[in-house]
């Protein structure tokens, strides 16, 4: 093809990319300064290089890479902002300041590389960069009807490769065929899933199928139904190695649409099933510990897909082939549970198999890992590749889409035996099924609570460590989840179980049992855990600090843990743990003078932590001896040289200083000058944002970072600093709450910071504790003879103007109740007669907002309202204390008729709250 940019600009741009794929740096660094460049000169000379680049090169092998590497780097380069911008300004582009005639021969390039390229790797980069070229020219007004009818004719080549791609194209850009005759574009796309030559070809055309599905409007999919047939044809003859990227590419189609697999779901049922349930083989060896293994009804798992023994003679590599498939199927089916229930409910044998499948992934544990499962560190396990993680998870999401009539019976025809069974894996897997369960069935399985009660317990006494630590798990996940419910009926039972596994042999064990009794803790009346209290105490001051008589060092994780323990064993005792008091609080405060080195800044964190909750459990009477001693250690550590690889210390530092604050309630003010520097500070953090203009710049996400999609763009925000600006806003709320007017001194700089964090998008509980301590500012002030009206007005104008552009149910809620508590304390006369008229108005504005919301929702599927149903809860909360506030006003107030009547769009998805309930 005719060269379009000067050769001189082409043989620069050869050295440039070359210097940009070294390892060294400054060449790397001068390479990337030289392309922004000569971008900010010439933008288009040098973007339609690198396309000439891609397809001029030298075509040998050696240079795939780099004609690739230039197909890449177009693409990133086309959409970023241009030079002088910042990423947020109007999203001008590179591409936007190409002239008309560049975009065609840039376009006219890489056409040509499309249908001429000879290797597949290179051409699919192309795809990439079409697609991306595409999609943005269309949203920018500018078809390109050239692409689209190459696509097409790209589809009848006699090579597979370009075939595949011309599929990639209508996967990465379904735009290309929306506006086209619905027949036509099935008629291609069946072509294309009905491949007899190319697998690739088949899998194109099913992504492409389900893309195209996706963007349909709902009269196009009601035309396109029929495309479901030939999509799951695909399936039934592909071997291993394919079905896997099959199953995973039809997997999103569950979750956008999933009614389209209604007409098949018996035929989908009898292909999965065999995929996550290997059928049983010819019958069990028997061995010297189950010698009679045929006498049993119940085996498990089945084909013994769990134990591979030595003498398999089947490839690794098949095995994983197999597994991964195996895997891929139970996501295809569990996805769609979640998006559409009641079709799975009414598609008998579904649940059953899933869940049959869950249990016995679960079981399939490595025999040989009990040496370095109880020297491992138990934060590792979220990390430990040989649990079946996935299984137990299915298992999870299942129980949470179904609920326990649908699931319970399924999972309990087999849990009685796995945790009979003579393996130990099976015992562990049963346990872990229970606990995995739990929430999502919680509202039924609590009707037979006491069966599940008498199958668990026992298990504290299993032969085999890694059972004992799942009883333990189990146990933990009933309490949490049948809060208040297990601990109330079977405390005994449990109590029973928990307090003798605190002395287990085995660091791991002992160490979880403390985990679960902090579950048990929080769902438990002070009444019923004082009995054990004692026996409790003992143990984990034992576990804490174990004595010389063994010799044995103890390790790190089981000290925090007891620390922990003792913290929430404390806050549920109350004052009846002032007897412990003197045998633990030396023991904390010596954590606190020695524990400097990083590997204890876990443990000096949950010490601080342990010691402001026993502060205030104790109560300021018998705090107060150790205040001072416990207050200058805390000054000490806070004034030290900080090591930045110690996270938890600026959080866990705020925190008991909030906790000390507590315990001694008014007796705190002389230590204001000490906190709130720091404080105040974390409060008026900024968020840590960095903006990425492409999903490739992001990366592996950094630690203490997350992504969201905001406006369009991937926003990457340091979660550490907002979690501690959190923190900084919750303590506020406590010292205000606590010392009333003595807070008056920074009541000033807290309003300064509150006012805006109601608008700090970026963490939901920044604004809530905004919200909270804005009202507690308003009484601090009026105490103290500190509040002005111009601080009052400026809150109050603030608050309303966040209740007018608020869409969030429930912070709208928490906006009208701070509004209400702020006039409860500066009187109604402080809300001048144009702040209510604007009030009067954001009011008005939200009504019509949430009438307009529940008119749509009228018109939903009744499958749908279920969830819709939860929504319309939350907007209830904010209805009523809309209520509340116009009350306040007026308790005749014409807009009280307009809540009732937004009240009346809602629907109700029970009769009653007993039928919701019991529904599970």
């Amino acid at each position: 093809m005719e060269a379009v940019v000067p050769h001189e600009i082409t043989t620069e741009l050869t050295q440039i990319l070359a210097n940009l794929v070294l390892g060294d740096n400054k060449i790397r660094s001068n390479a990337e300064q030289a392309v922004n460049d000569r971008l900010a000169q010439t933008p288009d000379l040098y973007l339609l290089a690198l396309a000439q680049f891609s397809i001029a090169a030298d075509t040998e092998v050696a240079s795939c890479c780099m004609r690739s590497f230039s197909l890449v780097l177009l693409r990133r380069l086309l959409f970023r902002a241009a030079p002088g911008q910042q990423p947020r300004e109007g999203r001008l582009t590179l591409y936007d300041q190409l002239p008309a005639h560049a975009l065609t021969t840039l376009e006219r390039l890489l056409l040509h590389s499309l249908s001429h390229e000879p290797l597949d790797a290179v051409r699919r980069k192309t795809v990439d960069t079409v697609c991306d070229l595409a999609n943005n020219s269309m949203s920018r007004g500018r078809p390109w009807h050239a692409l689209q009818a190459q696509t097409f004719t790209m589809t009848q080549t006699g090579e597979a490769g370009f075939r595949e791609c011309a599929y990639r194209l209508f996967s990465g850009c379904p735009n290309l065929v929306m506006d086209l005759q619905t027949d036509a574009v099935l008629t291609v796309f069946r072509k294309g899933l009905q491949d007899s030559q190319s697998v690739e070809v088949r899998l194109a055309a099913l992504r492409a199928s389900v893309s195209y599905l996706t963007a349909c409007d709902q009269l196009q999919l009601s035309h396109s139904l029929s495309l479901l047939y030939p999509m799951l044809d695909t399936l039934p003859s592909l071997p291993n190695i394919h079905l896997k990227s099959f199953l995973s590419s039809l997997t999103p189609l569950c979750s956008s649409h999933p009614n389209l697999f209604v007409p098949h779901m018996d035929a989908l049922l009898s292909f999965l099933r065999g995929l996550i349930m290997p059928s049983v083989d010819s019958g069990p060896t028997p061995t010297v510990a189950k010698p009679f293994p045929g006498t049993s009804s119940f085996t498990f798992p089945p084909g013994g897909s769990g134990s591979r023994t030595p003498d398999d003679n089947d490839e690794v590599t098949e095995d994983e082939e197999k597994e991964l498939v195996r895997k891929a199927a139970l996501e295809f089916m569990v996805s769609l549970t979640e998006a559409k229930p009641a079709l799975a409910k009414r598609s008998e044998g579904w649940t059953a198999a899933m869940v049959r499948a869950s249990l016995e992934g679960m079981g399939e544990l490595p025999e040989d890992t009990l040496d370095s499962w109880l020297e491992a560190d138990p934060s590792e396990d979220a990390q430990d590749e040989n649990y079946p993680h996935v299984y137990e998870q299915s298992l999870d999401r299942v129980a949470c889409a179904l609920g326990g009539k649908a699931v319970l019976p399924p999972a309990f025809q087999y849990i009685p035996s796995m945790l009979a069974n003579y393996d130990w894996r099976l015992r562990h897997a049963g346990l872990m099924a229970i606990a995995a369960i739990a929430e999502g069935t919680s509202k039924v399985m609590q009707m037979e609570l006491g069966k599940v009660v008498d199958l668990v317990t026992p298990m504290f006494k299993d032969a085999h460590p890694r059972v004992r630590y799942a009883a333990c798990q189990c146990v933990g996940q009933l309490c949490t989840d049948l809060e208040e419910i297990i601990q109330d009926r079977y405390h005994e039972q449990l109590f029973a179980a928990l307090i003798p596994t605190l002395e287990a042999p085995e660091p791991r064990v002992h160490s979880h049992a403390a985990a679960a009794l902090i579950n048990f803790c929080e769902g438990v009346e002070r009444d019923t855990l004082v009995p054990y209290l004692d026996p409790i105490v003992e143990r984990l001051l034992k576990m804490l600090n174990p004595g010389a008589e063994d010799g044995k060092v103890v390790k790190g994780y089981v000290q925090e843990q007891a620390i922990t323990t003792l913290a929430m064993v404390a806050d549920a005792s109350e004052a009846t743990f002032a007897k412990h008091y003197a045998s633990i609080m030396p023991l904390l405060l010596n954590v606190l003078r020695n524990a400097n080195s990083s590997d204890h800044y876990k443990l000096r964190a949950k010490a601080m932590e342990c010691a402001g909750l026993i502060a205030i459990a104790v109560g300021r009477n018998v705090f107060r001896a150790d205040a001072n001693t416990l207050i200058e250690l805390l000054i000490k550590i806070q004034n030290s040289p900080v090591d930045p690889s110690d996270t938890m210390l600026p959080t866990f530092l705020i925190a008991t200083w909030a906790k000390i604050c507590q315990a001694l309630g008014t007796e705190f003010e002389p230590f204001l000058p000490v906190v709130m520097p720091p404080l105040l500070n974390a409060a008026s953090a900024k968020a840590d944002v960095s903006i990425y203009d492409d999903e490739d710049d992001v990366g592996e996400t950094r630690e203490g970072w997350e992504t969201i999609s905001m406006d369009g763009q991937i926003v990457g925000i340091r979660t550490s600093t907002i979690d501690e600006k959190c923190q900084a806003f919750d303590t506020l709320v406590v010292y205000c709450a606590t010392l009333g007017g003595r807070f008056a001194p920074y009541l000033a700089q807290s309003l300064e910071l509150s006012l805006p964090a109601l608008k700090f998008y970026f963490h939901d509980g920044v604004r809530e504790a905004a919200s909270r301590l804005i009202p507690l500012l308003f009484s601090c002030g009026k105490q103290s003879g500190t509040l002005t009206s111009q601080m009052v007005a400026a809150s109050f104008l603030q608050l309303i103007n966040t209740i007018r552009a608020e869409t969030d149910p429930s912070f709208l809620s928490s906006l009208y109740r701070a509004l209400a508590d702020g006039l409860r304390v500066v009187g109604i006369p402080a809300l001048t007669p144009d702040l209510q008229a604007t009030l009067i108005e954001a009011t008005k504005h939200q009504l019509q907002t949430l009438a307009d919301k529940r008119k749509r929702r009228a018109e939903s599927p009744e499958d749908d309202r279920e969830e819709l149903a939860l929504l319309e809860e939350v907007e209830e909360f904010a209805l009523e204390d809309m209520e509340k506030l116009l009350k306040i006003l007026d308790g005749q107030h014409p807009l009280l008729v307009a809540v009732s009547s937004v009240r009346d769009l809602g629907f109700n998805q029970w009769d009653s709250e007993e039928e919701r309930d019991s529904d599970g």
